[in-house]
């Protein structure tokens, strides 16, 4: 019996919709980046009283609880779309992607959940004793669209398999981020807007199983579940999640027309990604790094904790993880790749920036003083991670631009016409 391959090509059907997938996150990523950027710049300017005042802005009605502020507008409502995209990708995976084969599913799951729990120990172990272990799982979580972006960059001559394997961990990592923070950061459970909540969700479903796509049906069903869900105390990108797990998903045959899943994310992605994330990116990275307050925060164990956490717990635990699968199942490394393929994706997993943020603020809130040391942990450990994978995966790139170099010379020495060099 053949042993499977970790990493090993999926089906064509898969690799066209990673790819798809994937070039839309390159360009979410540059905004994502850009949007960072400029807010890095506006808080350590002169006028950073002014990117202070805009991010405290309160709008909204008070009457419903929702005179929220620009920057919790951002984390609450903007990310909510963000999340009904990833649960509607998480269901694709499971369902009509190459998740839904166990053999498949094992290693990215297996990474996924390595890439959890060693950045979680690591952070607590450096922070027992102090106030900062609520942030236990800042350093979980990895951007998608941060990840993405750069491997685009720096990988265009490695491996399909890295990129789908890159994708679907993040997938997972998403699912487990989201459990974290329905389970661990919901504070003042209110029972009775939470059960609110069902009738619209469930109408929502039945309608969207229906096939139905009327926006002026669904859209309001769609926000009244997540105001009854943000009033309930659980985190209101759950009702994104939700909400996207509620679209049907069928597995298509070869040339038929998309289903409601697809129609929804090709809908709903450049919003995500164009809009919400670089939105939330701009109020939540601005920290100031001129001065003694940056050099305290940067010697602090809450800082220290991420950046360990992301940079050496999500190697460790992705790259362990994929060993111990390697070595205790029948699974085994494609034979085109090799372990430094596998440290490359391990150190890129280390960029956890939109969720690590994310659950920083619901850790220790907005303006406390371990709000700008999250923040500054956070930047340098993505940062850290991106250019050490960086490094690793550009070595990779020219070993596997090298062989093909070698292979399409010896396809002209064959004398196989160019126009098949491409297959060799």
């Amino acid at each position: 019996m053949n042993r499977p391959h970790l990493f090993a090509r999926g089906t064509w059907r898969e690799q066209r919709r990673i790819g798809d997938v994937l070039r839309r996150e390159t360009v979410g990523g540059a905004l994502l980046v850009g949007a960072a950027a400029i807010a890095l710049i506006w808080a350590n300017s002169p006028w950073a009283q002014a990117y202070t005042d805009l991010a405290a802005l309160t709008v909204g009605p008070a009457s419903l609880h929702l005179d929220l502020s620009l920057a919790t507008w951002a984390a609450d409502g903007l990310l909510a779309i963000f999340f009904f995209v990833a649960g509607l990708e998480l269901k694709r995976e499971f369902v009509a992607g190459d998740l839904r084969d166990p053999a498949r599913a094992a290693l990215p799951v297996a990474a996924a959940v390595g890439g959890m729990i060693v950045p979680a120990v690591l952070y607590t172990l450096i922070n027992l004793g102090t106030d900062g272990l609520d942030g236990w799982a800042i350093p979980t979580a990895t951007d998608i669209a941060f990840a993405l972006s750069i491997l685009a960059i720096i990988g265009t001559n490695l491996p399909d398999a890295l990129r789908t394997f890159l994708l679907t961990l993040a997938v997972v990592d998403d699912l487990l981020a989201i459990t974290i923070i329905a389970i661990f950061y919901t504070d003042d459970l209110s029972v009775v807007p939470l059960l609110l909540a069902l009738p619209p969700l469930a109408l929502f479903t039945l309608l969207v199983q229906r096939r139905v796509r009327r926006w002026w049906l669904l859209l309001p069903l769609a926000l009244l579940t997540w105001v009854l869900v943000h009033e309930s105390g659980v985190h209101a990108t759950v009702a994104g999640v939700l909400l996207g797990f509620a679209v049907p998903v069928v597995r298509r045959a070869e040339g038929s027309g998309p289903g409601l899943a697809e129609h929804f994310e090709h809908r709903w992605r450049p919003l995500s990604a164009g809009v919400a994330v670089p939105v939330f990116a701009f109020f939540a990275a601005g920290v100031g790094v001129v001065g003694g307050g940056a050099a305290s925060a940067l010697t602090s164990r809450v800082t220290l904790g991420i950046v360990v956490g992301l940079v050496v717990g999500k190697a460790v635990g992705v790259l362990g993880a994929t060993w111990l699968v390697q070595r205790f199942t029948r699974a085994r490394l494609a034979e085109d790749l090799s372990w430094w393929d596998v440290l490359g994706l391990s150190l890129l997993a280390g960029i956890g920036f939109t969720v690590s943020l994310l659950i920083g603020e619901l850790a220790f809130g907005t303006g406390t003083p371990q709000d700008d040391m999250v923040k500054i942990g956070v930047l340098a450990g993505s940062l850290i991670s991106a250019l050490l994978a960086t490094v690793v995966l550009r070595a990779r790139a020219r070993v596997y631009r090298r062989i093909r170099d070698e292979e399409r010379l010896d396809a002209n020495a064959d004398g196989i016409p160019d126009v098949y060099q491409r297959d060799v």
